[in-house]
């Protein structure tokens, strides 16, 4: 299935775990430029779907964040949190449909399995071992809800990252819908906000490619358009590892906003340029976005 879009509506979707860093501005600063530059919508999610990972007051910090920096988004910010009947009706859907299974396995279970397939080898990626797939053992009680993966080669080309192909069934197995401990998994949760937000067009960073033929096979099974996607490189730290929250990067500097926008537009590969103030900035970044991926401003 391809994308059934005839407008275009991109989207921001932090999750409000912690303040942003400069890898979560060059992913904002991405997906904003390619809004405009297509002169198309821009929204903020929240994606607090992951309750335990929440931390009061994070998302209005980062709302801030994105005001201080000139980020101008369009419509009302929608919470993950306030969308649950959504994706119990999807959840739904799916089962009715016969395609979604409980699990009781537990984390040590499906490591021991994964590491007996591997031969031994504990650093192997391997899917899920379809242990609970044709029903429970005796005695055993549903932990969380898989959906069960049809068989096929998703194949979808990244804007810039070319050609990916991915045998999710394979590669993946049947991934989790809802988990253990009662929360909305974020394949499902994301896919139905995408879709109910008519997003087109998703710009996020790198880390989330693997995920995209996962939520194809969701956008398929729903009956939603694929939207179109491209994956920016990660901002990386000293050590390699990616900038992230868990690792402690710190909370991007919205004092010196223009010095933080540059910053980020040089980590995605630009060149700098001079500029006044912030409102100077997004002109020259959106235009020079524009020319680099080819979108004419009609």
């Amino acid at each position: 299935m391809v994308s059934r879009y005839t407008s275009y509506v991109g989207r921001f979707a932090p999750s409000p775990s912690g303040p942003l860093h400069l890898g979560s501005v060059v992913a904002a600063m991405a997906s904003w430029l390619d809004a405009r530059a297509h002169r198309g919508q821009w929204l903020v999610r929240m994606e607090d779907v992951d309750q335990p990972r929440t931390v009061p007051g994070a998302d209005a910090f980062i709302l801030e964040q994105l005001r201080r920096l000139g980020f101008r988004h369009d419509g009302q910010v929608w919470w993950q949190s306030q969308r649950f009947d959504a994706y119990q009706s999807a959840f739904d859907r799916l089962a009715q449909q016969g395609l979604v299974y409980g699990c009781a396995c537990t984390r040590k279970e499906i490591a021991d399995s994964r590491l007996l397939l591997s031969g031994g080898k504990p650093d192997a990626m391997l899917p899920y071992p379809g242990t609970c797939r044709h029903g429970l053992a005796p005695g055993r009680k549903p932990r969380a809800w898989r959906l069960r993966v049809p068989e096929g080669r998703v194949c979808f080309e990244d804007r810039w990252a070319g050609l990916q192909c991915q045998e999710v069934d394979r590669e993946v197995g049947d991934f989790v819908l809802r988990r253990a401990d009662g929360q909305w998994a974020y394949q499902l949760a994301v896919v139905v906000d995408d879709g109910a937000q008519g997003v087109s067009h998703i710009v996020r960073g790198a880390d989330l490619l693997d995920s995209t033929a996962r939520q194809y096979v969701l956008d398929d099974l729903l009956g939603l358009p694929r939207p179109v996607v491209m994956h920016v490189p990660l901002v990386t730290a000293i050590d390699g590892r990616k900038l992230s929250k868990q690792n402690g990067a710190p909370a991007a500097d919205t004092e010196r906003p223009l010095d933080t926008l540059l910053a980020a537009w040089v980590a995605l590969g630009f060149a700098a340029f001079d500029c006044r103030d912030v409102d100077a900035f997004w002109e020259g970044a959106t235009s020079r976005w524009a020319q680099r991926w080819h979108i004419s401003p009609d």
